[in-house]
């Protein structure tokens, strides 16, 4: 039995295999595409364009692993099917064995989930914001020519009046038009780039910020000293989220040191357990449904649709505003996993009891 249930957890495996490298290319191909102005407009090599495409997919593969890992299952079972082999496995006896390759299938692809929301995600999150601002910081500091209007991306002028030999910028002068409700104007006597925590910075000294609305609205905001981030001129890029860039280990270590539970430190820590819960969560549903032999010759749904729908229906469960603030974000995985568990449960008391009468 126990070789049993590692070939058929090899056979799951490759189908999963096989179909999360096509969809890590194709996603690959399209994270490239949509960040192409990094060589476009920021004047970047295609190394960096590539670099950071590659930095960007452990996020994505968070997203659609699971669903990779419940379609190969149902693949490798629907071909199990077709072979007459699962008719073999249950007049056989061999269910507890079956089962055994799914739970060794299902436990390996949630531990490898968990790998990658927990500790792999974060660190290529921290080096691809590293990367961005050093690439924020190298197109400002290339653009910037004295007494001449640069567009450093479009929508966004610079201009200053000079540059002195320790880095220092006069008569620093920013014109920020992307946003159509509200226009920004930077003006300060002296700038200086800089790098703090959260990245690359202008320091500007003794200046003021503009702002003017759609309707012709004027404001002004003086200052002594303001920093600005260089990512606030050169896209739409936010502020760092330092959980974000954080292992699950280090902000545990950090949460119980310091005593508090914050509630976006239970909810990053939550978020990122949760996604081996959808692992176990398809994986009993595809058994549920695939896991059992039919006499059906035609006329069936194709069962990757099936998973889709399921993902779908699981996803738009948890992001109900009602759903969500009662019974946290893990509602619609939690629901997938009772209904799937309760249908398995119920077609293993069918096909394969449990307990048997013994006569005596």
């Amino acid at each position: 039995m126990k070789r049993l249930s590692l070939y058929l957890a090899r056979l799951f495996a490759v189908d999963a295999i096989a179909l999360f490298a096509v969809a890590v290319f194709l996603l690959f191909l399209i994270q490239c595409l949509r960040i192409f102005d990094v060589v476009s407009v920021k004047g970047q090599s295609i190394l960096t364009l590539l670099g950071q495409a590659l930095l960007t997919m452990p996020s994505l593969a968070v997203v659609f692993l699971y669903v990779c890992v419940g379609i190969g299952l149902g693949r490798a079972l629907r071909n199990m099917q077709s072979n007459q082999e699962l008719h073999i496995i249950h007049t056989s006896r061999g269910v507890p064995a079956l089962l055994g390759a799914i739970w060794i299938y299902t436990g390996g692809c949630a531990l490898i989930v968990l790998l990658i929301s927990n500790f792999v995600e974060p660190y290529t999150t921290r080096q691809f914001n590293d990367w961005s601002a050093s690439v924020t910081a190298d197109l400002v500091g290339r653009t910037m020519r004295p007494h001449r209007f640069a567009e450093v991306v479009p929508g966004v002028n610079i201009v200053i009046g000079g540059r002195q030999g320790d880095g220092q910028l006069s008569d620093f002068f920013a014109d920020d038009a992307r946003a159509p409700e509200s226009r920004r104007t930077y003006v300060a006597k002296s700038a200086v780039v800089a790098q703090d925590d959260e990245g690359y910075v202008l320091q500007l000294v003794d200046g003021s910020i503009q702002y003017m609305t759609d309707t012709f609205q004027f404001s002004q905001v003086a200052f002594k000293r303001y920093d600005l981030a260089l990512e606030r001129l050169t896209g739409p890029t936010e502020y760092r989220d330092e959980l974000a860039e954080k292992n699950s280990f280090d902000i545990v270590v950090g949460a119980i040191s310091s005593g508090s539970w914050d509630a976006n430190v239970v909810s990053v820590l939550i978020k990122r357990l949760g996604e081996a819960l959808r692992v176990v969560a398809i994986c009993v549903f595809v058994a549920a449904l695939a896991a059992f032999p039919h006499g059906r010759r035609g006329g069936e749904v194709p069962l990757e649709l099936v998973v889709l729908g399921a993902a779908f229906l699981e996803r738009g469960v948890a992001s109900l505003p009602f759903i969500a603030d009662r019974f946290g974000p893990m509602s619609g995985t939690t629901l997938l996993l009772a209904v799937s568990t309760v249908i398995l449960l119920y077609r293993l008391r069918i096909h394969a009891p449990v307990f048997r009468r013994v006569s005596t």
